[in-house]
């Protein structure tokens, strides 16, 4: 989403783009940014001068997992705290504390975070376990239901309004566009992720949502021609009139939502699918007459006036996605995705920017003004779309320079991971959470189920599923997990080498392909790919001794930069004594908060565990100038000791065995030295 900040209390929102506040002046539909810092961190380059990830370059799983996982930790602390984005689109945070501050002056877009924040969990869920993300995602869809959608004898009745003005507890839509409206393309947006929803949970309540708002598109489907779309860009949600209030418009190429609601729908055999198989058509007919022939690719933000001029590509690369997903839907899915990404690449409709190799895009324009400013800056979200696109393009086709662009974007897009205090947004320094927090997230773990080797070598992880995960569990040489359909292609990178797999308790044969039920498994990279049909619990059982561990980041829960650890954090697991340690901002290659040496002169500290427990080890970073030693001691187990150059960050592991109460640090030159991702076993 596109905003700016009030000019003299005043907000125009006629200046969405950049390059009216440079005064219009021309862009190169390509230009090259080689720039030296990304979000103002360097960047780190392979012998060939590409872009390598950061903030490890030579771990990409480590960072591109921590991309995703920094994000979910701030939200969790938002669910926690603030909860602002229930009630705020954008925030700023403050550069000594790290502390969010929400902005007051533009639209919060409820519906387009609450479908893209549906995406992130859906894939969020499998990949950790970790049951809290279906808590966020329910409280935060559940006061949306509550508080955000059209009376019930509307003609767009009970579905969901797309924003809300700022701080505004109750949702009708954004003032500057008029009152008590919606957006149709949300309503199939967030009807689709309520549909997902349901089958995550099996609470039929989001199956209710979903139905009430395929009613109310197939109701309100009309057949479309080159000016107007078959529902419009917005429009009154009493009667669907576009009089009155200057955000109504009657055109968005944005029927993809809707469609994928409606496939969804005629799928699982809920509501009038007779209906909804005729309205799916149309809207896929005029898709297929229009859009994909004019590129008039217009109608997704929810801030942005109507216009048939600014383009974005939201709309084609979801497109391109769907069908590269689903191949079945678009009997010409190659040679459509291909266009569609190669247009996006091309189109002088906005900027595009080369960093190191890698592409980075901006999100829209109509080719003299453009939305948003200069790269390296902001706007993670959309490049990590992109190279979402290009990555499953790769899976789906084996064209492996589709593999090799995505894989540079990607990279840059973990620039961007956690709050960095050098980055900032266009026209201000507020970031958003659809784009941060969702949307991006998102996109980067749609790279793990296209290309499972990039995920981290060390952890088992479900990367992806085809139908949606409802129950994991990790164990040690243990994935244990249930799909809503029986019938599914999942994929998992382990640590361990599977000795059986069994689906509904009969075993699954080890196959060279996917054409029937069994799995495939890579012994070097140790990806599995499981197709099952007969059942939707999956077990994969084999030999190892890595239990996956218990996490403290020091953002759960969130205690201010500068608290000094006394006693329990969290409660009734650790003793961090008195005066030795305490939390600490996000600093140097941590993007969240981090643990700190409270002695500016360390030699030594300690902590100690309320009830024996295994030290698995964590995350140590080094911001000084000088080679510095970390000597790691526990009673009955041995010590670890590393030397952490300047500027690296090193995963201490202990592999310790015995449960023990004290974990004893001995530094030199530890002034400059972070911790984070303390891991821990219980015996």
């Amino acid at each position: 989403m596109r905003r700016i900040t009030r000019l003299t209390g005043i907000c125009f929102a006629f200046l969405l783009y950049a390059s009216v506040a440079r005064g219009q002046q021309s862009f190169p539909v390509t230009a090259t940014a080689d720039e030296s810092f990304i979000a103002g961190r360097p960047v780190a380059l392979d012998p060939k001068g590409k872009l390598l990830p950061w903030p490890m370059p030579d771990d990409t799983g480590y960072s591109y997992s921590a991309y995703f996982l920094s994000q979910w930790t701030i939200v969790w602390d938002q669910y926690n705290r603030q909860r602002l984005p229930y009630l705020y689109c954008c925030f700023d945070f403050d550069r000594t504390t790290f502390e969010l501050v929400p902005d007051e002056h533009w639209a919060n877009s409820t519906g387009y975070l609450r479908a893209m924040m549906q995406g992130f969990v859906e894939r969020l869920y499998p990949y950790t376990g970790d049951p809290h993300t279906l808590e966020f995602l329910e409280n935060f869809v559940d006061y949306e239901l509550e508080n955000g959608t059209t009376p019930d004898n509307y003609l767009w009745g009970g579905v969901p309004y797309p924003s809300a003005n700022p701080g505004s507890p109750r949702y009708t839509g954004w003032s500057e566009h008029g009152e008590d409206y919606i957006e149709p393309h949300v309503v199939g947006e967030d009807g689709y992720a309520y549909l997902r929803l349901y089958e995550m949970t099996g609470n039929t309540k989001y199956l209710r949502a979903a139905i009430r708002c395929a009613e109310a598109l197939a109701k309100n489907f009309k057949p479309g021609d080159e000016r107007n779309s078959p529902w419009p860009y917005r429009c009154h949600a009493r009667d669907g009139s576009l009089n009155g209030g200057k955000g109504m418009f009657r055109y968005s190429a944005n029927v993809v939502e809707p469609i994928m609601l409606f496939d969804e729908l005629i799928r699982l055999k809920q509501g009038d699918t007779a209906s909804y198989r005729k309205v799916r058509q149309g809207a896929w007919d005029w898709l297929m007459k229009y859009p994909m022939q004019n590129n008039a690719w217009v109608g997704y933000f929810e801030d942005v006036p109507g216009s048939m001029d600014n383009v974005n590509q939201v709309i084609p690369l979801e497109f391109a996605r769907y069908i590269l997903l689903h191949p079945e839907k678009d009997p010409e899915w190659r040679e459509h995705s291909q266009k569609l990404i190669e247009w996006v690449r091309t189109t002088p409709k906005w900027p595009k920017y080369i960093v190191h190799g890698a592409t980075v895009t901006t999100e829209q324009g109509d080719g003299k003004t453009f939305c948003c400013n200069a790269p390296n800056q902001c706007c993670d979200s959309h490049s990590a779309r992109l190279a979402a696109v290009e990555a499953l393009f790769y899976a789906r086709t084996g064209d492996a320079a589709y593999k090799e662009a995505a894989y540079r974007t990607y990279n840059w897009v973990t620039y961007f991971q956690g709050l960095s205090s050098a980055a900032h947004a266009p026209f201000s320094n507020q970031w958003w959470f659809t784009d941060e927090f969702a949307d991006g997230p998102r996109r980067m773990m749609d790279a793990f189920g296209a290309v499972p080797e990039w995920a981290p070598c060390d952890e088992s992880h479900l990367l992806s599923s085809i139908s949606v995960v409802t129950r994991i569990a990790y164990g040690a040489g243990s994935v244990t997990y249930s799909t809503f359909d029986a019938e599914s292609t999942d994929v998992l990178r382990l640590d361990f080498v599977p000795d059986s797999v069994t689906a509904g308790g009969s075993a699954l044969g080890r196959r060279k392909d996917l054409n029937q039920q069994g799995y495939t498994f890579d012994e070097v990279t140790r990806v599995l790919f499981i197709r099952h049909t007969s059942s939707r619990d999956v077990d994969i059982q084999g030999r190892s001794d890595r239990v996956p561990p218990s996490w403290i980041t020091f953002d759960d829960p969130h205690l201010p930069a500068g608290t000094p650890l006394v006693g329990q954090y969290p409660s009734g697991v650790i003793d961090w004594g008195e005066d030795a340690w305490k939390i600490a901002t996000p600093y140097g290659k941590f993007a969240t908060f981090t643990l700190a040496l409270a002695d500016p002169t360390p030699r030594q500290a300690a902590f100690y565990f309320y009830a024996p427990r295994i030290f698995v080890g964590v995350d140590v970073y080094n911001g000084g100038d000088a080679d510095a030693t970390v000597t790691i001691r526990s009673p009955g187990d041995g010590e670890v000791s590393a030397i952490i150059k300047p500027g690296e960050l090193r995963r201490l592991r202990t592999n310790w065995r015995d449960p023990s109460s004290q974990v004893s640090f001995e530094f030199t030159n530890g002034q400059s030295l972070r911790f984070d991702n303390l891991a821990y076993l219980h015996p």
